[in-house]
């Protein structure tokens, strides 16, 4: 649905945002008129007491209020249910009721301060009961009016009066004149400045240098540009998410072709491999877990944790050398040797130091695994966002390896700021002159996944038999060329529908591309779909079939958007025409593909409930396709799906189970050989 339109600007929400916002209101002011009707009627009459007369006018003027008041509403109410999200029309006289409803916002304030008045004019000597009553009128009526206030201020949009100046003129949509253009220009330039305000507004906690007002600059850029080209509010996002999510469920619930079955039946060596590589994982997941310190041992240990810490770890105190950035009172290394198992003679080099690029990581010997690991800690800081959202592309060559590769920004950034501190400082040479023996092995979670599979590509020519294990890294990370060389020596642990492993700026043009079309071509009223959906989250059941207009269309016509979702789309971003007109186009787009780093496994519920608050559950792995990630999937599970206790949980269960197996196979074998 476009934006609203009142007072000559576009606001975010829509004509059709004010069915349970005002029905709520609408229970509450009936409630209240009764109430005050019934006061009223009980008193009639006996208004002699001082200040009676006043009250009486005060009663009667607050009904009549109250009644224009609730027909007011109702109305709106009414009206906003009409249309769909994409048919505005039977709406169309909703900006009048919306006047009339504001503009009874005037005398109800004065109405408001007056009755405040009256209750504190001490020579008013009524029943406590009336003056109670009052009281609970005036306060009714102030925290309605600070509420409507505050829904108004969330709903402003900076950029209405621009945006409803080129939304409402037809000609300025082809972009033709030199004056439309200079206006497109402008409006780019204001919203790339609202977003930067909003990003200074949420790190103003942190220190800011060049680098913060640089990475400021390039996420409001990617902010803008991918917000700017649709004219949706954010209810028909959580509409288009809700159905997204039960139409995959329904795709979900098919049976599949036996094809399809059969192409995840690996062969023995194949399933060996596997085998081994989840034990490895299991086992360097805890090192990946523990780089984020106590935040992540409290959080699984919520009862004992702080116990532990503070009996344990205290008399620990590593030298001053050993570690850089700030750990009070020990606790960040303490949780570390916790999680770890190890201890402090293990560790090379612990940091904490957190800056934009700069993020914490820890050098450490693994005797188990006769490995050097290298964990570097994943997102936990304002710093860490922004290096997250530092999406750009660059070119990442490597000598005598590959050209052109293109890799992530902020993540490989961050890589290179560790590779740094290991060869510059001496970190690894430092670490095999303990241990020459040892592999290296480097470990990371979530923003330090990613940034353990680019150090891993840089350290590759240097240490051949390095190993790297990403879980849960991001999606939009390596060129093709890059994750292909990287299937050598990384492997990428991916868990269920994680979010992270499936974010990349093409995955979110489709996933907005998806949201418009199903939003668009919807029959039913928002109102129905978000009650249904909500419904459907908490308690589950049936996919609802909602009819569309897409229903009964063929697949050649499937591919040309639809009026009502034309209507939806201001102009198209770079990265969305890249989407559509990619094979017609020799320009690259401005955010071009990006895949999961290395050999991918994707664990995956076996059987077990939808919902949050399943238990007992099972898992299977296997080995994937970058392709499988191409596409978001909606789910109540897709962010704790990407938390690394989840992720630990998940490979741990899969360890034992493989561990449960050749046990029994080792017993079954030993029992045929002792039989005659």
């Amino acid at each position: 649905m476009p934006g609203l339109v009142v007072f000559g600007r576009r606001w975010a929400i829509g004509s059709d945002d004010f069915v349970l916002p005002g029905a709520f209101e609408l229970f509450v002011r009936l409630v209240w008129w009764l109430g005050i009707l019934a006061l009223y009627a009980v008193h009639k009459g006996r208004f002699s007491c001082p200040g009676g007369a006043l009250l009486h006018s005060y009663l009667l003027v607050l009904i009549l209020l109250l009644a224009a008041v609730i027909c007011a509403l109702a109305a709106l109410v009414y009206i906003s249910m009409q249309g769909t999200i994409s048919n505005p029309g039977p709406r169309k006289s909703l900006p009048k009721l919306l006047y009339t409803r504001l503009f009874l916002y005037l005398p109800e304030f004065i109405w408001a301060v007056v009755g405040a008045v009256w209750v504190s004019d001490s020579s008013v000597q009524c029943e406590k009961t009336v003056i109670n009553v009052i009281i609970g009128t005036v306060i009714a009526s102030w925290v309605i009016i600070i509420f409507t206030i505050i829904g108004v201020l969330i709903v402003f949009d900076p950029l209405g009066g621009k945006k409803t100046f080129y939304l409402t003129d037809g000609v300025n949509r082809n972009l033709e004149s030199s004056q439309s253009g200079q206006l497109l220009y402008n409006v780019k330039s204001t919203a790339t400045r609202v977003w930067e305000k909003r990003i200074r507004l949420l790190c103003c906690c942190i220190v800011q240098d060049d680098d913060h007002r640089v990475a400021f600059t390039s996420i409001a850029e990617l902010f803008r540009t991918y917000f700017s080209d649709t004219d949706l509010v954010p209810s028909d996002i959580a509409a288009g998410l809700t159905l997204l999510h039960q139409e995959q469920d329904k795709m979900e619930s098919c049976p599949k072709e036996p094809e399809e079955v059969l192409c995840h039946s690996p062969s023995s060596l194949v399933a060996d491999d596997l085998d081994v590589e989840l034990e490895n994982a299991a086992h360097y997941m805890l090192f990946a877990a523990a780089a984020y310190g106590w935040p992540y041992y409290i959080y699984t240990n919520p009862f004992t944790a702080l116990c532990k810490l503070t009996g344990d770890c205290c008399g620990n105190r590593p030298t001053e050398s050993d570690i850089t950035g700030s750990d009070r009172h020990n606790i960040h290394f303490g949780s570390i040797l916790k999680i770890t198992g190890l201890q402090y003679r293990d560790f090379i080099h612990i940091s904490f130091h957190n800056k934009i690029y700069e993020i914490p990581f820890f050098v450490a010997l693994d005797h188990r695994k006769e490995a050097i690991v290298v964990a570097v800690r994943g997102t936990l800081s304002f710093e860490d966002i922004l290096t997250d959202l530092s999406a750009d592309c660059e070119d990442l060559t490597l000598e005598d390896v590959l050209e052109n590769g293109f890799v992530h920004k902020g993540i490989t950034q961050a890589a290179n700021y560790i590779y740094r501190k290991l060869i510059n400082d001496g970190i690894l040479n430092q670490a095999f002159t303990i241990a020459p023996e040892y592999k290296l092995v480097i470990v990371g979670h979530s923003l330090g996944g990613g940034t353990a599979s680019i150090l891993a590509i840089m350290l590759r020519n240097s240490f051949p038999t390095l190993r790297c294990y990403a879980f849960s890294p991001p999606g939009g990370l390596l060129s093709k060329s890059l994750a292909d060389y990287t299937k050598h020596f990384i492997v990428s642990v991916i868990l269920g529908k994680d979010l992270v492993a499936r974010l990349s700026m093409p995955n979110m043009e489709d996933l907005k591309r998806r949201i418009v079309r199903i939003v668009a071509n919807c029959n039913r009223p928002k109102y129905q779909i978000l009650l249904r959906g909500c419904w459907y989250e908490v308690f589950g059941g049936d996919p609802d079939n909602f009819p569309t207009e897409l229903d009964g269309r063929n697949q050649d016509a499937l591919t040309q958007p639809l009026l009502a979702e034309e209507s939806l789309m201001v102009h198209r971003s770079p990265s969305y025409n890249a989407l559509e007109d990619e094979s017609h186009s020799n320009s690259p787009p401005q955010y071009p593909h990006l895949y999961l780093p290395g050999k991918i496994i994707h664990i995956v519920e076996e059987s077990s409930s939808r919902r949050l608050c399943s238990s007992d559950i099972k898992y299977t792995a296997r080995w994937s396709s970058e392709t499988v990630f191409s596409s978001i999937l909606i789910s109540p599970k897709m962010i704790t799906d990407h938390m690394p206790d989840v992720v630990l949980k998940a490979l741990t269960s899969l360890s034992q189970e493989h561990g449960s197996c050749i046990s029994c196979q080792t017993r079954e074998c030993n029992t045929s050989v002792v039989q005659p």
